[in-house]
């Protein structure tokens, strides 16, 4: 066996270099990775054989190698299929011919499993269900490995498939910044790249709609011109990853920076220069990549829509927006086909649209196609138009959906179609130590940071920004500047000066106030400036200080500069950004208020009216003026950000004096409008003090219309509910002390919690379901994780989310419920050691996904 071995492994090296040498030649990746295969098939087949195994024994080839497709270094995962468990005599010989696998130099991946056990292990991992999706046969049994694929085909469900897939994709998206354009891609796993695709086939041949991008389009899903598209794409691919391979000697995916210049000089692309600037072989390589894989996530779309449609149909249900646009499904769709060829401004409207409804989640596939291909009509007269830029303005302007708008534009060709010299720079590369995202997508993250500040649950990511943007008029004048930072990179000469001219000449042209147009300039030109003091200079140095503050000019100015360069260091890297830079910037905006004339506590306004009015409201109850003090000190920015004066003053007259209670301590009141009650509980907090509250508002039928958890500084629960139910009407003075004591024992008692009841949906939703979501990211600081759910309301919905999250042991921190309607939006931001492992997340998502389903 050991010649055998030797002799065979010459032979595959040698097969190896003489197919590489000829891609070298022809450049013909498809070639190349067949050719491969079928040398590894003829190898393993001569192993099999020589070892005379039984007639009733298969090999199967699995994965990427069952797929057809072998990569230089990628590994060779196969599947030893056997009728029934291993006799000591079958079982020698199989370790035998394992261990002559790994003799041939092959990077081995096996398993031996009957067909039970295949089916079995399948159903428990989604990665074993998708290996054998691509099961193909080697050597060996035909019979038997016929019905491995008949009992497969019969045990599979398409749909829990498509939706464990989308759990696996949007979890592999956010580990890469939800963001093709990493200015180090791998390009198989980023958001774009080869395993997008792969994840459209999976899921195609898994519903049994087509095994190609050809039989894809015969059945209607995308169209030929598409279909060839994503041929085109996925063999420029395939071809970089064929490259990286070669090139570095091993499995490598990512085109890291190293390997970028050498891989783009394999392709032909040079170095070019002019007068103010050179380009490099690697940028033309790059450039070229983010656009293909551009192109892929908007097809990957259109193309996942359709999918989902064949495979949870939904009666369409159309609900008119306006005489161009429909509501269908969740989902903004075109009235006619050729709305946006009769009425060019709707390419814009859309996006305002979809930002005025946050019950839309997105474009319908035909509209995302009739906009890719309707963009070409976005020309200087279409620019000039007083409409279209109102129209634009307004999307800036939007209280809400901004940062999702203009990633969609740019997603789609629109953003780049409408400023000219913001296409200039998508998929540029930045070529120092810090930037991991092109320029287009660094500028996005930017003006999304920005936003955040302005969102009450994201307080906690950075607690001084949110105090001093919840106090800023007109933010959107930030977002501008946050779009035109950095917008004249690449240009050649100084880009915040070049940068300038292209913001004051946007201002103009869309009629904002000569007031306004000269902070965003000021912005522009003086995005660095902040960070450059901050970092490289002493600020102990009065003189500095002075110098800064005669740069900045007033408060305001002051202010607006600070919350741009926060957002624009935290989106140059995740890994940028720490504690000292922020140290450091913080006290330079409070050492620079001081010399403006401002006072540092001014900075706090909304927070300091907040208090103050709340002090007020407490007083005139009759407590003594330092009697808030202990309780107060446990509690932080956020829970004032997040509470407003009612709610603080209510609470504080509710338990001031409670604040290291052993016992649980609830208070009622009935709302303002009347129509419900505000409840809030103060007590230690325990692994399921949420499922607790929630078990015993599912079992009164109480429907919770918002709910706001908080912990203290000392680690007790402060949780405030809206709930509402018919029998509350008039009742409130019998249903108040009815409800503090049933809930008072509930938290007290520690008694087993009840199973979560199934209970009927109303009648609006069944008529217009929502496909429910759910959503499992890290925060920006990596400290927590953001889960997101969305699905239609009904009672007992939150109790059986809360019972999922005790089952994985996720503590909760905080929580933003919101219910719009039929529908529910609820955030939570918990944490777990069991959410370090990407397993355990795809776990947890999934029986949230069986929790809120219908």
């Amino acid at each position: 066996m050991l010649s055998l071995a030797c002799e065979l492994k010459r032979k595959l090296k040698t097969e190896k270099e003489a197919a590489i040498g000829i891609f070298q030649t022809d450049g013909k990746p498809e070639k190349l990775l067949r050719t491969l295969r079928q040398n590894v098939d003829a190898a393993l087949t001569q192993a099999w054989q020589a070892l005379t195994l039984p007639i009733d024994v298969a090999l199967v080839g699995v994965g990427g190698y069952g797929r057809g497709e072998l990569f230089p270094h990628s590994d060779v995962d196969v599947l030893i299929l056997i009728p029934a468990k291993p006799d000591a005599s079958l079982q020698t010989k199989l370790e035998q011919l394992v261990q002559l696998f790994w003799d041939l130099g092959l990077e081995i991946g096996h398993s031996i499993r009957t067909i039970d056990e295949c089916l079995s292990e399948s159903a428990a991992d989604i990665t074993i269900q998708t290996c054998l999706l691509e099961a193909r046969l080697v050597t060996g049994s035909l019979e038997l490995f016929q019905n491995l694929q008949k009992n497969y085909a019969a045990a599979i469900n398409a749909q829990a498939f498509f939706q464990k897939k989308m759990l696996e994709m949007h979890q592999r998206h956010a580990k890469y910044e939800d963001t093709p354009y990493s200015l180090e891609p791998n390009c198989k796993e980023s958001p774009g790249g080869l395993r997008d695709l792969q994840v459209i086939l999976w899921v195609a041949k898994a519903a049994g709609l087509g095994n190609s991008w050809r039989e894809l389009a015969q059945r209607g899903l995308i169209t030929l011109a598409e279909a060839r598209q994503l041929m085109e794409k996925e063999r420029a691919f395939k071809d970089i990853r064929v490259r990286l391979h070669i090139h570095t000697g091993r499995r490598e995916d990512r085109l890291v920076f190293d390997v970028q210049t050498p891989i783009a000089e394999t392709l032909g692309f040079k170095t070019t220069s002019n007068e103010s600037n050179i380009r490099r072989a690697s940028e033309y390589l790059m450039q070229r990549y983010y656009w293909a894989a551009k192109v892929v996530s908007q097809l990957n779309i259109i193309l996942l829509q359709n999918i989902q449609a064949q495979l949870f149909p939904q009666a369409e249900n159309p609900q008119v927006i306006n005489p161009r646009f429909n509501a269908v499904n969740g989902y903004i769709d075109i009235q006619q086909d050729d709305v946006f060829e009769a009425t060019p401004s709707s390419m814009l409207e859309v996006f305002l649209l979809m930002s005025q409804h946050a019950e839309l989640k997105g474009m319908t596939a035909r509209t995302l196609r009739a906009l890719w291909h309707a963009r070409l009509k976005i020309d200087g007269d279409f620019r000039r138009n007083l409409n279209n830029r109102s129209l634009f303005l307004e999307i800036i302007q939007a209280p809400q959906g901004i940062t999702h708008a203009l990633r969609r534009m740019n997603q789609t060709g629109i953003l780049g179609r409408y400023l000219p010299n913001f296409r200039r720079i998508i998929g540029q590369m930045q070529h120092d130590l810090f930037h991991a995202y092109t320029v287009d997508q660094h500028i996005l993250m930017v003006v999304r940071n920005v936003r955040r500040f302005t969102m009450t649950e994201h307080a906690h990511e950075y607690p001084f920004c949110s105090q001093l943007m919840a106090n800023f008029a007109r933010p959107w004048l930030l977002y501008i500047a946050a779009l035109f930072h950095d917008i004249a990179k690449g240009r050649g000469g100084d880009h915040s000066k070049l940068g300038m001219v292209d913001a004051k000449q946007f201002c103009d042209e869309h009629g904002v106030a000569a007031e306004d147009t000269d902070l965003i300039v000021f912005l522009v030109e003086h995005h660095l400036t902040m960070s450059h003091v901050a970092q490289k200079k002493d600020l102990s140095d009065p003189e500095v200080i002075q110098d800064f503050a005669k740069v900045i000019r007033n408060e305001r100015y002051l202010t607006a500069l600070y919350l741009l360069t926060v957002a624009d260091i935290r989106g140059t890297s995740p890994k940028v950004w720490n504690a000292w830079k922020g140290k450091l910037l913080e006290d330079l905006y409070k050492l620079t208020f001081r010399v403006l004339g401002g006072e540092v506590s001014s900075t706090d306004k909304e927070l300091i009216n907040r208090q103050q009015q709340a002090l007020a409201t407490i007083r005139s109850a009759g407590l003594a003026d330092d009697a808030h003090q202990t309780f107060w000190a446990k509690l932080d920015v956020a829970y004032f950000l997040r509470h407003d004066v009612s709610d603080i003053a209510w609470q504080t007259l509710s338990f001031y004096d409670q604040v290291n209670s052993h016992c649980p301590v609830v208070k009622c009141r009935p709302l303002s409008t009347g129509e419900g009650l505000q409840i809030a509980t103060y007590v230690q907090d325990q692994p399921d003090l949420f499922a607790r509250i929630c078990s015993y508002f599912a079992a009164k039928n109480f429907s919770i219309l918002e709910a706001k958890i908080h912990t203290t500084t000392h680690g007790y629960a402060l949780d405030t509910f809206l709930i509402t139910e018919h029998a509350f009407a008039n009742n409130y003075p019998n249903i108040i002390p009815l409800i503090e004591h049933e809930l008072t024992e509930l938290l007290q008692s520690q008694q087993p919690l009840p199973a979560p009841a199934k209970t009927r949906l109303s009648r609006l939703s069944r008529t217009y379901p929502i496909i429910p979501t759910v959503d499992l990211r890290p925060d920006e600081r990596g400290q927590y994780y953001l889960l997101s759910i969305s699905a239609n309301d009904r009672n007992g919905l939150l109790y059986a989310i809360a019972k999922v999250l005790i089952k994985y042991k996720v503590s909760l921190h905080t929580a933003k419920i919101m219910t719009l309607g039929e529908r529910v939006e609820d955030v939570f931001l918990v944490d777990g050691a069991i959410l370090n492992n990407p397993r355990n997340q795809i776990a947890l998502e999934t029986d949230l996904l069986e929790a809120i389903r219908i």
